[in-house]
């Protein structure tokens, strides 16, 4: 519903503030509905579909969205304490036919195992409580259902050999999440490639992003980005076609996916001749 929202604006060549001007919602509530922070009221989006002057046929389908909105997702309580952008992420994950997701740090969040999961956690947020961090790992070991659901996500991962690399943990905890990523990548829905050192520099090095796409053809394509800046979820037909590009870029450079398994074998049996 925020990405067509956001598309029927920009249709009508309207700022939020003009629309603001309009109807009178609120500039920032505008701005909740348009990033799937909040949901809308039914009059509110009535008022919505009035201004950009959509049909009935289509009117219909947003009215369904807003019913289905109200429906209890897979969603659990204690992720109220975690960050909108990355409850609104979840959603998208979960409603997704698709994902191509690269990492250049750290193996994909749906490809990790918990003690992996935790250790990342607590690396990267070193202020989080015991409480915050184990929130935050349910969330990502519950997540992972998407893989195993009737209609299984398709999650086609490239990462650069530094994840593998990158002790996380220790070496007994990374030397399990590498069996487990061995044991991962053996189902039909999930395709994993790695960018060797040998490749030298590619277009990957300035970070990580997530490219996904869904069954309903109203659903525009999604762009989400993870960064210390903050996260950004990015919709237009510009930044599509750009990330699009480069994920097919980096696939050109990366391993073979069977190469890519003798690499992470490579890596693993390093890793427990080391204490592993």
């Amino acid at each position: 519903m925020a990405a067509e929202l956001r598309r029927l604006r920009g249709s009508a060549d309207l700022s939020r503030e003009h629309v603001s001007e309009q109807t009178g919602i609120n500039e920032a509530t505008l701005y909740r509905i348009e990033t799937a922070k909040a949901k809308p009221q039914k009059r509110t989006l009535m008022a919505l579909l009035n201004l950009y002057e959509v049909p009935a046929e289509q009117r219909e389908y947003l009215f369904a969205l807003l019913k289905d909105a109200t429906k209890q997702g897979w969603l659990r309580p204690y992720h109220s304490e975690l960050p909108e952008e990355y409850t609104a992420y979840i959603s998208f994950e979960n409603e997704a036919q698709s994902v191509r997701n690269y990492e250049s740090l750290f193996l994909p969040g749906l490809l990790q195992d918990e003690n992996y999961a935790r250790a990342v956690i607590r690396g990267v947020l070193p202020s989080a409580t015991d409480d915050e961090v184990e929130d935050r790992v349910r969330a990502r070991v519950e997540r992972q259902a998407v893989l195993t659901k009737d209609k299984a996500l398709k999650f086609w991962a490239v990462v650069d050999e530094a994840a593998l690399r990158r002790v996380v943990g220790g070496p007994a905890v990374m030397s399990a999440q590498l069996e487990h990523l061995r044991r991962m990548v053996k189902a039909p829905n999930i395709t994993l490639q790695v960018i060797p050192f040998s490749a030298g520099a590619h277009p990957g090095m300035p970070g990580q992003f997530v490219l996904m796409d869904f069954e309903d053809p109203m659903d525009t394509d999604l762009i989400y980005i993870d960064s210390m800046a903050g996260d950004l979820f990015l919709e237009s037909d510009a930044d599509i076609s750009r990330y699009k590009a480069i994920f097919d870029n980096l696939v050109a450079v990366a391993h073979s996916p069977n190469d890519s398994a003798s690499l992470i074998r490579e890596v693993a049996n390093d890793v427990k001749a080391k204490g592993g």
